[in-house]
């Protein structure tokens, strides 16, 4: 698999985690990437219908679950970018992507961790 150089100011975070909430994940996403605000609102309105309609807070849980996450990982530059590199790694399928997906999957609980989940 190839690898990325290692930049170590690349690996401090951007911005300070934020708390778990809709406003402070909105904020940090603003930040961070603001491409993806589109699918932020998108999400948050679904998960706001969904929890409505089913008189329970597990859709809003799984929105600050997911936005969290994402966020704990963009806000560290160099592991957004390895992130994005293993994945592309996988979509391509020219390599056995058993390490990238165990990698990713790291990145991914490192993440969780970070967020506090």
């Amino acid at each position: 698999m190839t690898a990325l150089p290692a930049d170590p100011q690349a690996d401090e975070p951007l911005i300070p985690m934020p708390a778990l909430t809709p406003g402070a994940l909105r904020t940090a996403v603003e930040s961070l990437t603001p491409s993806r605000m589109p699918a932020f609102v998108s999400d948050l309105v679904d998960a706001t219908t969904s929890a409505q309609q089913l008189q329970s807070f597990a859709p809003l849980r799984t929105f600050v679950h997911t936005w969290g996450v994402f966020v704990a990982i963009q806000r560290r530059p160099a592991r957004a970018a390895r992130l994005r590199h293993l994945e592309e790694v996988v979509s391509a399928g020219l390599e056995d992507p058993a390490d990238a997906i165990a990698e990713i999957r790291k990145i991914h609980a490192d993440a969780r961790a970070e967020a506090g989940l």
